[in-house]
């Protein structure tokens, strides 16, 4: 049985954005989890004793192959995940370099434009946050 009192799981994640190499238009990040089969913003749970910030930017670099350079907070997330109360605190953070390689827990990365990316999420929760990104960061851009 759930309680409502338990210690969320903790985790860290970004909204993760380049310009495209192509034709400069703003991209922006998605991962595929095969366990999943869902896409969603690269994330994942904290280390022990690890700052929200530095675990975002570690698993940007664990599932997307990605540097970032990380840019305004977003919303912290909090939903149930196998019974567990989670809560996923974002940053917007803009890709440096890097290079995706395919492992285990991410099989995939897209590279999209906003509608596209915001189309392609599975949860609603992820598409939230493509517009709160959009607000944040680029309407003054």
């Amino acid at each position: 049985m759930t309680h409502a009192n338990e210690t969320p799981v903790q985790a860290a994640g970004c909204v993760l954005w380049r310009r495209s190499p192509i034709d400069g238009e703003l991209e922006i990040c998605l991962v595929h989890r095969p366990k999943y089969d869902d896409w969603s913003h690269p994330k994942g749970k904290l280390k022990r004793g690890e700052d929200h910030l530095a675990g975002a930017l570690r698993e940007v670099g664990e599932e997307t192959g990605y540097g970032a350079d990380p840019g305004a907070p977003l919303s912290t997330v909090k939903y149930f995940a196998n019974g567990r109360p989670k809560e996923v605190r974002y940053w917007a953070a803009e890709a440096t370099t890097g290079a995706f390689t395919p492992n285990d827990e991410v099989d995939r990365i897209l590279w999209l434009p906003p509608t596209a990316a915001r189309n392609r999420l599975t949860q609603p929760r992820d598409k939230a946050l493509v517009d709160e990104f959009l607000v944040r960061v680029f309407e003054h851009t």
